[in-house]
């Protein structure tokens, strides 16, 4: 048998024995994960997920610390013979919104859920980190674990947390977000660009009040700001080169409280998803263009600003691959599917700023399709074995690195 078909079936060996070990802690994951899922804290107010998340890491008898960049958590493992330092990232922020679902484990803090997965990646991290504590003889590389705060609310956790040090030592950096929508037992890769930029823009719009009897005494605002909508959908038809992807979309218009009045200023709000920088410089340059313009030829003035939120999220190539056949080892290539990019935004793109890294997604959508939601829904739930894919995964992309040492 030759050097490097014995040391694959070490490695398979060795995932094998850590995969069916964390069959046996699933239990404790899901219990980890519903507790969580009753206890949620909203973006840079998470005070007792933390303390939770560092205490069950010191009783692994692993080094951890708190209050990294803010409110984050970092614990480490040792290997035995290191070369290298492989990072992964949980978040554990809640959202505002008020748990509709009829479950046991339903949030018991009234307005507060979690509608988008991070109560199951700490779970699945935290477990997975133990089946490492468990069998240390198996694990030859360092295990960063790094547990994040407040990735909905801009800015999120990670740059604090990288400015703090939580990549130091680091060779790669993987995470992994589930998707409710997408089928349980599935594992997701993509190279390159997986999720957009994403920037926030308000459009105040100045016109002239007056009686609605009498408009034409008035600069109607509303007209206006009508004008601008219609007319920055040819930002993305008609100044974008139709092979790159932008989203321009109006999400709210308030203006005027009476039937009869013609009010003074419209306020409008949005977002810009994009993924490429020229591409998304292009649009910001466009759209206060755009609104300048017609106000103007309305009679109107138009007040622009633009919030540049999270930076696209690029996983880079050798990192990806490697992660692809990892998770085909584990759990058979028909599982492992390649995903088209998706615009909604992720922190974790600062990470792979950094270092060299890849982010995945996990699919847990519900056997019953009545019951599917898709993220930031009231009724928000998923397939919790996605948590054990996640796991799963996490082991087979630590041990393929001892392959490519």
């Amino acid at each position: 048998m030759s050097t490097n078909i014995q040391k694959t079936s070490i490695q398979h060996e060795k995932i094998q024995k850590l995969a069916d070990r964390l069959e046996n802690l699933y239990s404790e994951m899901v219990s980890i994960r519903r507790h969580l899922h009753q206890y949620p804290e909203l973006s840079h107010q998470e005070v007792e997920t933390p303390k939770y998340i560092a205490e069950y890491y010191r009783t692994l008898g692993l080094e951890v610390r708190t209050g990294v960049g803010g409110r984050g958590v970092v614990a480490k493992f040792n290997g035995a013979h290191a070369q290298k330092t492989i990072a992964f990232r949980a978040d554990f922020d809640a959202l505002p919104i008020q748990d509709q679902k009829d479950v046991a484990y339903k949030s018991t803090i009234p307005g507060v859920m979690h509608a988008c997965g991070h109560d199951g990646h700490t779970a699945a991290l935290m477990v997975f980190a133990k089946s490492l504590v468990e069998n240390p003889e198996q694990v030859n590389n360092n295990v960063v674990f790094i547990h994040q705060f407040g990735e909905e609310e801009y800015p999120g956790g990670a740059q604090a947390m990288i400015a703090d040090g939580c990549l130091e030592g680091v060779d790669a950096v993987y995470g992994c977000h589930l998707q409710s929508t997408m089928p349980s037992g599935t594992m997701y890769y993509k190279e390159g660009f997986i999720q957009a930029a994403v920037d926030t823009f308000v459009i105040t719009v100045n016109g002239k009040g007056g009686h609605g009897a009498i408009p034409q005494e008035t600069i109607d605002p509303i007209v206006t700001a009508s004008h601008i909508v219609t007319a920055l959908q040819s930002v993305v038809s008609r100044n974008t080169n139709p092979l790159k992807q932008l989203v321009i979309s109006v999400g709210s218009i308030n203006s005027g409280q009476a039937n009869n009045v013609i009010p003074t200023t419209a306020v409008m709000t949005g977002t810009i998803r994009s993924y490429e920088p020229e591409i998304r410089a292009l649009a910001t340059e466009r759209l206060t263009t755009i609104a300048n313009q017609v106000a103007k030829a309305f009679g109107a003035e138009a007040d622009t600003a633009i919030e540049k939120g999270y930076d696209a999220l690029w996983n880079h190539s050798e990192e990806t691959q490697l992660a692809k056949r990892a998770m085909e080892g584990i759990l058979g290539a028909e599982a492992v599917i390649e995903t088209p990019s998706v615009m909604p935004g992720e922190d974790f793109c600062y990470y792979t700023q950094h270092r060299p890294g890849s982010f995945i997604f996990a699919g847990a959508q519900l056997a019953e399709d009545d019951r599917v939601y898709p993220h930031h829904h009231a009724r928000f739930n998923f397939d919790e074995t996605a948590m054990l894919h996640t796991a799963k995964s996490f082991a087979a992309i630590l041990f393929e690195y001892e392959l490519v040492k």
